[in-house]
């Protein structure tokens, strides 16, 4: 299809009046449609001609429409199929997905929804169509979808096959649920995937369902009208409504109590929502993404979270590899970290040693990117300037039988008391933060406020770093009465 081309649809439906009233919907929108009443009848038109979509009935006189999609598929053809099933049969909408279906629509049709589907997909279709400009995204990655692949810092093997599940699965409608332990980068993977589908130019809502109070729930996902609630001044969109053409993404959705799941299944199964206060449903265009850290099919089993919204969110399902599987990315992620630490604090990225990759190449690293992102941060904020230190990062502590390694200069200070170097990152980064301290309260005569402000930090921060570390009452060991900690 030229991408000036009006998009050319074959309409599948066994009954004439509803077929007459897709067709005369879709004509009056500007696309070319042609019609057939069976499967039989589907299958001579689609011998004799190329569509851009396909849109069809579950239920034929002859068979099903998922027998169309499935030799549409077969045969590699570009058509991109939307499919109509019946009232609440989740699993045929959910099959159709799975069998590549780019969208699904309900009986009763909404007409308005039908314009909307048809023309995502028709636009979807043009971008595919379209020759490639130099310099240009691809059909898969429309907008900047490139740049947010790239994001997805890493050339292992698990990262690479991600990246291409993304850019595959990017291209239809299908909800995806994104599962990963804590810290995997499960945001990062629902951008890319909103950046390369035909509705990156759409708004992408990221929604942390855990933060949300259940009091709030309603009015935070649906939306209110003015005087719905006390405090109620004016209409006000839910977050689906603000999704609007775009992507909807749940974060962390296994934390949704169990009501607000069925009032989200419903959302999604009929496309629209009822804000607070308002006698009528409105009709609402968005792609379900959703993640969790979860074990959802466990969740399932245990009745904290509902099977038929697990089946609706988990059509397609993407896994992120911990970053333990994948540990020869370190160092691109860490050059990477340290580049966006060096950019945020407005100076030059520090160099990361060879000694200290490898000790981090056999760190258990538990919180993924983010246990990495945060102990490169501290060490950035403590050090002086000079490469990362060299310190061991091993998680086992050095045999008994063993002394104690000295750390390469620039050293850490040692603790009061005693000389042993520190045996991990975390460990060598706290003996940082206590001897620069230490030094502020020595300065400041055992001032706390005034080591505080010395410092650029708040008095509460303060106190908190003295507890956490366990300094003395006093910068010299004494139980003296300088401190001003009283709040």
């Amino acid at each position: 299809m030229s991408p000036s081309a009006p998009a050319s649809i074959l309409v599948v439906d066994d009954e004439p009046d509803l077929r007459t009233l897709y067709e005369l919907t879709l004509l009056r929108a500007g696309w070319r449609v042609q019609t057939a009443g069976s499967v039989g009848e589907a299958r001579e038109h689609l011998a004799a001609n190329r569509y851009d979509i396909l849109i069809t009935d579950m239920r034929l006189p002859d068979g099903l429409g998922m027998q169309l999609l499935q030799e549409l598929r077969a045969q590699q053809r570009s058509e991109r199929c939307i499919v109509i099933t019946a009232y609440g049969s989740a699993e045929n909408a959910v099959e159709a997905l799975r069998n590549g279906a780019f969208d699904y629509l309900t009986k009763p049709v909404d007409l308005k929804q039908l314009r909307t589907v048809v023309a995502s997909a028709a636009q979807g279709a043009a971008d595919q169509a379209a020759p490639a400009r130099p310099g240009a995204a691809s059909a898969a990655a429309p907008g900047d979808g490139q740049a947010a692949l790239a994001r997805l810092v890493g050339d292992s093997a698990p990262m690479r096959l991600l990246k291409q599940q993304i850019a595959k699965v990017a291209l239809s409608m299908a909800p995806v649920l994104v599962h990963g332990e804590s810290g995997t980068g499960k945001e990062l993977v629902a951008r890319a995937l909103h950046a390369c589908s035909q509705r990156a130019q759409g708004p992408l809502i990221a929604v942390n369902c855990s933060a949300i109070p259940e009091s709030l729930l309603d009015a935070e996902f649906f939306g209110a009208r003015k005087g719905s609630y006390t405090g109620a001044t004016h209409d006000r969109d839910g977050f689906f409504q603000a999704a609007r053409g775009g992507t909807l993404f749940l974060d962390e959705v296994a934390e949704l109590p169990l009501a607000m799941q069925s009032k989200l299944l419903r959302a999604i199964q009929e496309r629209s929502v009822r804000p607070l206060g308002a006698t009528q449903e409105e009709a609402v265009d968005v792609r379900i993404l959703s993640a969790t850290h979860r074990d959802l099919a466990r969740e399932v089993r245990e009745g904290r979270f509902r099977q038929d919204l697990f089946y609706r969110l988990n059509v397609i399902e993407l896994r992120l590899p911990p970053l333990r599987e994948r540990r020869e990315d370190l160092p691109a992620l860490c050059h990477a970290l340290l580049a966006r630490i060096a950019q945020e604090a407005h100076c030059e990225p520090m160099v990361l040693g060879e000694s200290l990759l490898a000790q981090l190449m056999r760190h258990p690293l538990t919180g993924n990117v983010r246990e990495l992102e945060n102990l490169l941060q501290r060490a950035v904020a403590l050090g002086d300037g000079a490469p990362l230190p060299t310190h061991s990062v091993d998680t086992a502590p050095p045999a008994a039988a063993e002394p104690a390694i000295a750390p390469a200069a620039p050293a850490a200070a040692p603790e009061p008391g005693g000389s042993a170097a520190p045996h991990d990152l975390q460990t060598w980064l706290d003996a940082q933060e206590r001897t620069i301290l230490l030094r502020a309260l020595q300065a400041c005569g055992n001032d706390r406020t005034a080591a505080a402000a010395r410092l650029g930090i708040s008095a509460r921060q303060m106190r908190y770093r003295i507890e956490r570390l366990n300094i003395p009452h006093t910068a010299d060991g004494t139980d003296g009465s300088h401190s001003d900690d009283t709040h």
